[in-house]
């Protein structure tokens, strides 16, 4: 089977001040391309470094993908060494040059200068791959019948060339085909599911791998097969995963893999409704991720994100002797929380979420982790008190999670709800 490994190059990688996010789509991109990541490697700004990751790599890869350092500051020595590597010389590629000329004239409006048009210098042993999305151009290499492809780190432009890079390879290796089947459980933890489907797991064959993934209170359950017969593998891991929906029907939430935001929004897009939220300590956060899912405007209306006891009684009129009494931190706050985010934004349904999420705030009473989620439409409102014992960014997600998934059971449970 043909494989792949990634390099990515940049001493910002290295020290976490960006995050590496080309490695994860290039490989989802390879996959679906029936081509195996073997490995993702990352190495800082260092000649030697870079060197032996070249070697390194096809030594094992027949492929390797390598983004970062191509860009015109002296930090940038990815095209140098390729050069090198590759026994080339530098030469003026003309289309590259006519593209930087354009985009500094046309596009950027302003003067170049000679590192600008050293972006359209490649090594004579290269292949060069047009960059439509930015100065740098692609290379593709050859060596002892492994494939080297160099692409900028900038994630747009990497993307832009990614379709040219895979049409290419599909014409110098076979790929077979690799196929997968994810269903998103939730209320069953990772090391229960798997006893309790342990006799299915045992009875797949060997060529059809089952994957737990667990995260933020939910598991998902990948199976994956891989073969040359398209439609046969295709056909046997349907009839499987099947078998697997059946198994944990009690549990399922999805049988696609897609996040929850999705999931309950496609829900209410299927019976024509709405939702908003009103939110406090998500600051905003379960907004984000409704409205990150494209066309969410046909199932979302607002959000208040009301953080202090004032903006929660001026914008969600919410009683100041309730937040007295109770504190922020209640089920009579949230139940409050949710009528008043109905009446004001109109919408179908409501979630509304107040907590601790740490590192400081708890009480002796209410300890950090401590939220209160509610859900509802005009005629009821559920409330559920949870605990999360993770720091500040993951209670934040969890909270996220798990309110847009009761509101989820909650639609599906609204016998009023006419599609």
């Amino acid at each position: 089977m043909t494989q792949a490994s990634i390099i990515t190059i940049g001493d910002e990688l290295l020290i976490g001040q960006v995050i590496d996010t080309n490695s994860a789509w290039m490989a989802q991109q390879l996959n679906i391309a029936g081509i195996k990541v073997l490995r993702r490697v990352a190495v800082g700004d260092a000649w030697d470094e870079i060197w032996k990751a070249l070697d390194e790599e096809s030594k094992h890869a027949d492929i390797i993908l390598i983004t970062g350092g191509l860009g015109p500051t002296a930090d940038d020595i990815t095209k140098p060494l390729l050069n090198q590597y590759f026994n080339g010389k530098l030469v003026i590629d003309e289309v590259a040059l006519q593209n930087v000329k354009t985009i500094f004239e046309k596009v950027l409006n302003r003067p170049m200068i000679e590192s600008n048009l050293k972006q359209a210098e490649v090594p004579d042993t290269c292949t060069v791959i047009q960059n439509k999305r930015g100065t740098a151009p692609g290379m593709w290499f050859e060596k002892d019948g492994k494939v080297f492809v160099s692409m900028p780190g900038v994630p747009y432009e990497m993307k832009g060339m990614m379709e040219e890079v895979i049409s290419k390879l599909s014409t110098h290796f076979i790929f077979p085909h690799i196929t997968h089947r994810t269903l998103l459980t939730t209320g069953i933890g990772e090391s229960f599911l798997s006893e309790y489907i342990k006799q299915f797991e045992s009875n797949l064959p060997k060529h059809i791998k089952l994957a737990y993934l667990p995260n933020y209170g939910m598991v998902r359950l990948r199976l994956t097969s891989v073969g040359f017969d398209h439609i046969a593998i295709e056909k046997e891991i349907q009839q499987y995963f099947d078998t697997l929906q059946q198994e944990v029907n009690n549990w399922l939430v999805t049988n696609m893999d897609e996040p929850m935001e999705q999931v309950t929004g496609k829900l209410l897009a299927s019976k024509n409704k709405k939702m908003c939220t009103a939110e406090s300590c998500t600051g905003g956060y379960i907004a984000h991720l409704i409205t990150s899912i494209p066309g969410s405007s046909a199932f979302y209306d607002g959000s208040v994100v009301s953080y202090s006891y004032k903006a929660k009684e001026d914008l969600l009129h919410v009683s100041k002797e309730t937040l007295e009494i109770k504190g922020a931190v209640s089920e009579e706050v949230v139940t409050q929380m949710a009528k008043g985010a109905l009446a004001t934004i109109q919408s179908d349904y409501v979630i509304a979420v107040s907590g601790i999420l740490g590192p400081g705030g708890g009480l002796p009473d209410k300890p950090v982790g401590t939220v209160w989620i509610a859900v509802g439409n005009k005629n009821k409102i559920e409330t559920h008190k949870l605990y999360f014992r993770f720091d500040r960014e993951r209670n934040t997600q969890l909270t996220a999670t798990n309110a847009l998934n009761l509101l989820r059971k909650f639609i599906l449970a609204d016998t009023d709800t006419v599609a």
